[in-house]
Parts: C-alpha cells; sequence; structure tokens
C-alpha cells in the first residue's frame, strides 16, 4: 500500500535528521518536527537542529518556531503538526514527522486528551509553589490529590508534576483520566510507514560524545550564555547539557567535567527514550540507522 505519511523516531544522536532528510530526498517529502526541544528558536545548535545546507534540500518544518521563555505543551504540538500537516498537502508533498518525543507520536497516531486551558493566575501560583518546594514535595502533594497521576510520574520531573498539578487544581480531575479521553488522532486514518531507529549501543554512545563536542566547536557555548536567565520551571530549561555548561560558565566547575556531565546526562536520556520506544512502538518497523536502510525499509510501502 502507499503510504501517507512517514514517522521516524529514533534516541538523541542517531541520525534521525539525516534519515528524515535522505528519504525526503527520495520521495519529495516535508521533513516535520517531532522533538520538544527542537521547537526553541534560540539554541539551534544546543538541540541539533537542521542546518541550513539540509533546509535547502527539503522544506522542514516546526523547527525553531518557539521562544524559550513561552511554556509549549504537547497540545500545542497538536495544533502546529495539523498545520504542518495542511502545508506539506498544500505543497503535494509526503510529511515524514521525525523525532524522539515519544509522546508527540502518541500525539499523532492515538490522539490528545482535551484538557481546557490553565487559568494564568492558577498556573503563576502553581508555578510559584513549584520554586518555593521544589519538585519532590510537590508531588507529594500532588499524590495526596491524584494518587492515580502521581504514581505514574517521577517525583523529581518538575514539569510533568506541575502540569498534573495544575491540570487537578483547574479541574478537579486526574490528568490521567483526561488523557484517557484522547479526541480523535491527527493521523488516524492515514496510511503510515513507521520506523524507530535501533543504533547499537556502543555507536550511540560514541555518536553522542561526538555530537556534543562538535556542538560546542560550533557555537553552543555562546547559546548557553543566552539561556542563563531561563526560568528553571520551563520546558526549554530540561535542554540537555544547559546545566553543566551553566554551571561551568558560573566557574563552579571545570569545562572537561561539564562536557562530562552533559554527555553522561545525553546518554541517559537516550536510555530512557529507547524504553519508551519499545514499550510504545514495538509495532513499528525498527532499523539500523543507516541512511541507505531507511530508503530500503521504505520500499514496501510504496506499492
Amino acid at each position: 500500500m502507499k503510504c501517507d505519511a512517514v514517522l521516524i523516531a529514533g534516541p538523541t544522536a542517531s541520525g534521525k535528521s539525516a534519515a528524515a532528510l535522505a528519504l525526503a530526498d527520495h520521495i519529495g517529502g516535508v521533513v516535520i518536527n517531532a522533538d520538544s526541544m527542537q521547537v526553541y528558536r534560540e539554541a539551534p545548535i544546543l538541540t541539533a537542529q537542521p542546518n541550513a545546507d539540509a533546509k535547502a534540500r527539503a522544506p522542514h518544518l516546526l523547527y525553531g518556531h518557539v521562544s524559550v521563555r513561552e511554556v509549549y505543551s504537547v497540545g500545542r504540538y497538536g495544533e502546529d503538526a495539523r498545520n504542518a500537516l495542511d502545508q506539506a498537502r498544500g505543497m503535494n508533498r509526503i510529511p515524514i514527522f521525525v523525532g524522539g518525543t515519544g509522546l508527540y507520536f502518541t500525539a499523532l497516531t492515538d490522539g490528545l486528551a482535551e484538557i481546557p486551558p490553565i487559568p494564568a493566575a492558577l498556573r503563576a501560583e502553581a508555578r510559584a509553589l513549584l520554586a518555593r518546594v521544589g519538585a519532590r514535595e510537590l508531588h507529594k502533594r500532588l499524590a495526596a490529590r491524584d494518587p492515580q497521576t502521581a504514581a505514574g510520574l517521577r517525583s523529581s520531573d518538575p514539569q510533568r508534576t506541575l502540569r498534573a498539578y495544575e491540570v487537578f487544581e483547574a479541574t478537579g480531575r486526574p490528568l490521567i483520566e483526561w488523557q484517557r479521553d484522547a479526541g480523535a488522532p491527527l493521523l488516524g486514518d492515514l496510511r503510515l510507514a513507521r520506523f524507530v531507529l535501533d543504533p547499537p549501543r556502543p555507536l550511540l554512545r560514541s555518536r553522542i560524545a561526538e555530537r556534543f563536542e562538535a556542538m560546542l566547536d560550533n557555537g553552543a557555548g555562546d547559546e548557553v550564555t543566552e539561556l542563563a536567565g531561563l526560568d528553571p520551571a520551563l520546558p526549554a530549561a530540561k535542554l540537555l547539557g544547559l546545566r553543566p555548561l551553566l554551571a561551568h560558565r558560573r566557574g563552579e566547575i571545570g569545562r572537561e567535567e561539564a562536557v562530562l556531565l552533559a554527555i553522561t546526562a545525553t546518554r541517559q536520556f537516550a536510555k530512557r527514550q529507547m524504553t519508551w520506544f519499545r514499550n510504545r512502538m514495538a509495532d513499528y518497523v525498527w532499523i539500523n540507522p543507516d541512511i541507505s536502510n531507511i530508503i530500503s525499509a521504505y520500499e514496501p510501502f510504496t506499492v
């Protein structure tokens, strides 16, 4: 069967962008971001966004279109993805969604919960509480009121705990119940070619280290300087490498230690991504990330 859209998921530094670009060249596609960190315009190097040469070869959508000082949610991504899909259709090109954020892929294929907007005053109050008591205490308070959702969240995860706390305070209903009542998925009625890039672990570890060093050589340090005053409660504050590089900038640790901490955190993040993919994307086609493999793996979907 011919497919209407392509999904390419994979851990950080696995070669997703290169694979998506090669496939876009091959089939006349539009590359659409499905990574929660690559939406930020102030950190194109630190988030490894496609460069100008890649964007000249094929259209790229939803990269660097959001300020790091905005609260960008999966709900907003769903709206942006719908617009990007319309743009791809307007170009008569096949949309290729690529990224490492599992929740974005879930939103595309399974739908989003239609949670009412959180009032600004309540959001400000919840963020102030998080800043005052910390993530673990906020998680404790959430567990006392919404044990269902809290049970599925790490107590050390401030952003997801904050979101669940806000939703319960605003609606009186657990976030997990909202998520069970997800609306119609954006790609639900389309024929999809779905892939997960599965690099050998030693290769992925070395790629992560090499890419981070290359980021620093290409100006990631300047981006870190610009992000120095970022509110730690914002989603962009979780940018990989940001915290240790900021600590180095303040003179608290040396460059070598900052790089080691950043690489270690990135490797741990990649491990969590792969766990998500194994649990949620077992029915995708899993392939080695060599560029030739994505072309050959796609061929059965052209007939």
